[in-house]
């Protein structure tokens, strides 16, 4: 097990990474569940922030090619990623959360889906809740046409798990790219830190004519915000905030113009949702902030925008256009369409998900 350096000899055909603050047991069981993995050429690279806590002194069984890339301050979850992606040496990119354990088969599980269709390049996994197996904790990342991201399905039973289909992005927490291409399209941006940044990447990859699948078989369990906490302060700032400059960023401006009335009765139901539950200060700030800061956003979006390759139609066609999916948290994964090739777009027998275990 290397634990620094370069990688020497033959490029792994996967490069895993791992950003790691103040983890604790959960990096020892994602590093374990890695471990344990039926596909075995790939490397592991764990970014760590700056942890404190001696997590990385906790690992005890971990993958055969391990590199611990130690950086001097908290980085955050974005530009952490990016420093692994650059270090990787895998054709493809595969992230996992330290707060995740990824079924045996997750590796072999991605790369079939990449093989058996390959205009879907990015792969988004089936999360489901580490502390309760018969709930899932996301079905890939889904984007409102109206401006807000959400994970799909959280918090409904497993037996509600779509089958494979076209999603809008991948959930970063378990999450599979070209990793050239994931390089080529910026990766995530740095000045998010955290949360939205995969979202953010899933629209640009988008824009740029990638397409996203959604395979039930790739499967992880997840504990989801374990170490930021899920309804902190820090974590509604930084999803607001980072909402706003990912719907500035990528939005075509017809679609932008179009949606902008109800983006603003979107911010305006949250801002009093935030006031009924005891979140109004953390909302307020991540708007005020998203709004007063958008300088960097406009400048990139007249970038992203250039570069676009995708036709506005493919845009609408990846978007939820129903405000009630986003309010209800629905999964929103569609058939393939006939140009995929996959003779499972109804979802075959090995595509069903209702008897997953954890």
């Amino acid at each position: 097990m290397s634990r620094a350096g370069e990688g020497g000899g033959r490029s792994p055909r996967i490069s895993v990474a791992v950003v790691n603050f103040n983890g604790g047991d959960y990096l020892r069981e994602c590093l374990r569940s890695l471990a344990r993995q039926t596909f075995t050429d790939f490397e592991t690279l764990v970014v760590d922030n700056a942890s404190t806590d001696g997590s990385l002194e906790l690992i005890e069984e971990a993958p055969s090619e391990l590199r611990i890339l130690r950086q001097d301050a908290n980085l955050g979850f974005a530009a952490a990623n990016n420093i692994a992606a650059k270090a990787g040496r895998g054709e493809w990119l595969a992230l996992l959360n330290p707060d995740a354990v990824a079924d045996p088969d997750w590796l072999e599980a991605l790369l079939r889906a990449v093989s058996k269709r390959p205009t879907h390049r990015l792969v988004a996994s089936v999360q489901i809740d580490l502390a309760d197996s018969t709930r899932l904790d996301g079905a890939g990342d889904c984007y409102s046409a109206y401006g807000y991201a959400w994970r799909g399905g959280y918090g409904a039973p497993v037996e509600r798990t779509p089958d494979a289909g076209d999603c809008f992005a991948p959930c970063g927490a378990a999450a599979f790219y070209p990793r050239e291409r994931f390089l080529e399209a910026g990766g995530f941006e740095s000045y998010y830190f955290c949360y939205h940044e995969d979202v953010d990447l899933g629209f640009r990859m988008r824009l740029l004519g990638e397409r996203c699948q959604f395979d039930p078989t790739a499967r992880v369990r997840h504990a989801g915000s374990a170490i930021a906490g899920k309804r902190s302060a820090f974590a509604i700032y930084h999803g607001i905030r980072n909402g706003v400059w990912t719907y500035v960023r990528n939005m075509p401006a017809v679609f932008l113009a179009a949606t902008l009335p109800v983006w603003a009765a979107g911010a305006l139901a949250l801002l009093i949702r935030g006031a009924l539950v005891g979140q109004f200060a953390a909302t307020l700030r991540g708007f005020w902030h998203g709004l007063a800061r958008m300088g960097p956003a406009l400048r990139d979006r007249r970038r992203i925008q250039r570069a676009r390759t995708a036709s506005l139609g493919e845009v609408a066609a990846a978007l939820a256009w129903n405000p009630f999916d986003y309010v209800r948290r629905r999964p929103v994964v569609r058939p393939f369409s006939q140009q995929t090739g996959a003779e499972d777009a109804g979802g075959g027998a090995g595509e069903r998900t209702g008897d997953q275990s954890s």
